[in-house]
Parts: structure tokens; C-alpha cells; sequence
């Protein structure tokens, strides 16, 4: 098997997913070679069309189809009046799937760091120009509960302070350090009935 460049060449692609490592990759692979037709031929034209028309939503971040545009911020049947804002997608499925929050979602894609992303890369503008739009309510800021998220958190409220909308955050029961896709139902429950309101706007 090693002496195949394209298997070595999958097993070094899979081994780089969260949580595998080279022996689970190698598994994975024998799998794959082994239900060719099952398998192999539907995940590879599904990856095409995925790499195709699959991307980020300049707007609110979150993923969306060429083919049917953005289901988050354009097409949605509902009206809200908030938009709860997560670092990442994976936080946006979390909240989700826990059927806590019933809003927009706006997915920043990181946060203020001085190594990592810088302002401008984060989409923080696109979520003044919602609020403002759509005549936003409230802001429910998700970010977690480390360094980088609370700057990131309180940066967004400084950039919201001029306009009429509450923002809050999520109750301090999050655990430091926490991030919200590692955090189960009855926690996230919890941190969003308890959100407490930002004071900028008191200025």
C-alpha cells in the first residue's frame, strides 16, 4: 500500500481533519478502497460540487450555495429582530441544533488577536450594516469565553455604541476558556436566558 503515491497522497489529506491522525486516516482509507462504488465515486462528486458552489456569505459569514443563495441572511421567511454572533460555523450549528435561539446568525470567522486575524479580516462592518438594515433589536454576542473572544466582544460593542440596539453577552456561566461548540444543551440554555446587557450605550 505505501508504495501507491495517490493512497499515501489521501491519507496525508485526511490525517490533516480534526481528531484523525494517521492510523485512523489509513482505516479510513482502506474503507474508502473497499466500497469504490459505494463510496469513493458519490463523496468524489459530492467534494466537486461542494468545492463549486460551495463558500462563505460575504454578508453574515455563515455558509451558503451559489445555486440557492444565502438561506441565514437573504432568504429566510421570518423577520427577527436579533442576530447572534459566534466566532465560528461550528458555532452557529451548536446553537442550532440546540433549538435555544431563534434569530439571524452572523459568523464573525475568528477573533481579534495580536498573532492571529486582524479587524479588517473579521466581518464586524458587515454586522454594523445588518443592524442597521434590518433594524436589528438586540445583538447577542456568542463569542467564547477566552481572551481573544471577550476583546472581540467588547470591539463589537464599541463599533454598536452609536446605534439604538441592546447588546448583550452570554451569561458568565460559561466555563474560561469555554468555547460554545463544547458546550452541551443545558449549558447553552443557561448562558442565553442569563445574558446580561453591555453598558456602552450608556455613554
Amino acid at each position: 500500500m505505501h508504495n501507491i503515491s495517490e493512497i499515501e497522497d489521501l491519507i496525508k489529506l485526511i490525517s490533516k481533519l480534526p481528531g484523525l491522525g494517521p492510523k485512523s486516516a489509513k482505516r479510513i482509507v482502506l474503507k474508502l478502497i473497499n466500497n469504490r462504488d459505494e463510496l469513493v465515486k458519490p463523496m468524489a462528486t459530492t467534494l466537486a460540487q461542494v468545492y463549486k458552489n460551495v463558500m462563505r456569505c460575504n454578508s453574515c459569514g455563515s455558509l451558503k450555495s451559489n445555486l440557492d443563495g444565502c438561506t441565514n441572511c437573504e432568504k429566510i421567511k421570518e423577520k427577527f429582530n436579533k442576530i447572534c454572533v459566534v466566532e465560528d460555523i461550528s458555532d452557529q450549528w451548536s446553537i442550532e441544533n440546540s433549538s435555544i435561539f431563534k434569530g439571524y446568525f452572523h459568523i464573525l470567522g475568528g477573533t481579534i488577536s495580536s498573532v492571529g486575524n486582524q479587524k479588517e479580516d473579521l466581518l464586524i462592518n458587515s454586522l454594523v450594516d445588518r443592524v442597521n438594515r434590518d433594524k436589528i433589536e438586540e445583538v447577542i454576542i456568542a463569542t467564547s469565553a477566552t481572551v481573544e473572544g471577550q476583546t472581540t466582544a467588547y470591539y463589537i460593542q464599541d463599533k454598536l455604541k452609536n446605534f439604538k440596539v441592546k447588546v448583550t453577552k452570554l451569561a458568565q456561566g460559561l466555563p474560561v476558556g469555554g468555547e460554545i461548540e463544547s458546550l452541551d444543551d443545558g449549558t447553552l440554555f443557561s448562558a442565553f436566558k442569563n445574558r446580561s446587557e453591555l453598558n456602552s450605550n450608556s455613554n
